[in-house]
């Protein structure tokens, strides 16, 4: 199937190097079968070991590079792709199985030294470890070292992630004070708007009561005046009316009759 497959060259490569894993694998546990002694079983099997890690590896950098180029491939390429990888998964895992029935069969308590990561099955304890008696201080320093790098890395990211934080949260504060005050300054609009209204309001209740006098004022003015004027005109008249007295200021009329007999003895 593998010949059939249409690979890049970066993609080709991986393929043959987790092939050739898997032939060595398979090798050295046929080896295995004709080892008697403990101690060359323990180091077959963890050289064994390392061919897994490597084969591990090699099929997540495969993953990866099926990824890369799955927009350029068709569909029918892409799934015949996937279908090699999960192949391959499950030739791993069966390794991995053969090794923990070897490791079983040593009856060695193992300490867990990596992980097999992502695809394949999770080891047990008993499982892709080397044995402590059998480990030489170097190799306890390398290993006690590589465990605080990967601690002192997650440190590393988990202050980034405090400080991404509290960026945000300074941010955010900024933000919300901005926002704060743009209300208090609307709020001080508002109320400068509705004291503006009340004192608009006032002025011009002011007006209508200063209107609604000077109306009244004229109105009271135009009545004496029209009641001087009916005086006037009575008297004019008839001024031998005694019920409506003289008003002051103004003589009263002579008598008409008593005027026209004045003007005719005179002409005669």
């Amino acid at each position: 199937m593998a010949s059939d497959l249409q690979m890049s060259p970066q993609l080709e490569q991986i393929h043959g190097e987790i092939r050739d894993n898997f032939r060595a694998l398979a090798n050295g546990f046929q080896r295995l079968d004709k080892i008697k002694d403990s101690n060359r079983q323990s180091k077959q099997l963890e050289e064994l070991t390392g061919r897994m890690r490597e084969c591990k590896r090699l099929i997540k950098e495969m993953d990866r590079e099926i990824k890369d180029v799955e927009a350029q491939n068709a569909p029918e390429v892409n799934k015949r792709l996937n279908d090699e990888k999960q192949s391959m998964i499950k030739e791993l895992n069966s390794y991995v199985a053969l090794r923990k029935t070897y490791m079983n069969s040593l009856g060695n308590k193992r300490v867990e030294l990596f992980d097999m990561g992502a695809g394949v099955s999770e080891p047990t304890a008993d499982d892709n470890v080397q044995m402590a008696s059998n480990m030489s201080n170097q190799e306890l320093i390398t290993a006690g070292t590589k465990t605080m790098d990967e601690t002192d890395q997650a440190i590393e990211r988990s202050k980034m992630v405090v400080e991404q934080t509290l960026q945000v949260g300074t941010q955010t504060a900024t933000t919300l004070k901005g926002q704060t005050d743009q209300m208090g300054r609307i709020v001080n609009e508002l109320d400068t708007i509705q004291f503006s209204i009340k004192k608009a309001s006032q002025l011009v209740k002011e007006i209508g009561r200063q209107v609604a006098t000077d109306k009244c004022i004229m109105a009271f003015l135009f009545l004496i005046v029209c009641g001087v004027i009916a005086i006037i005109v009575v008297k004019i008249v008839n001024p031998n009316n005694k019920d409506i007295k003289d008003i002051p200021g103004l003589a009263p009329p002579a008598p008409a009759r008593r005027l026209l007999s004045l003007e005719s003895s005179e002409t005669f």
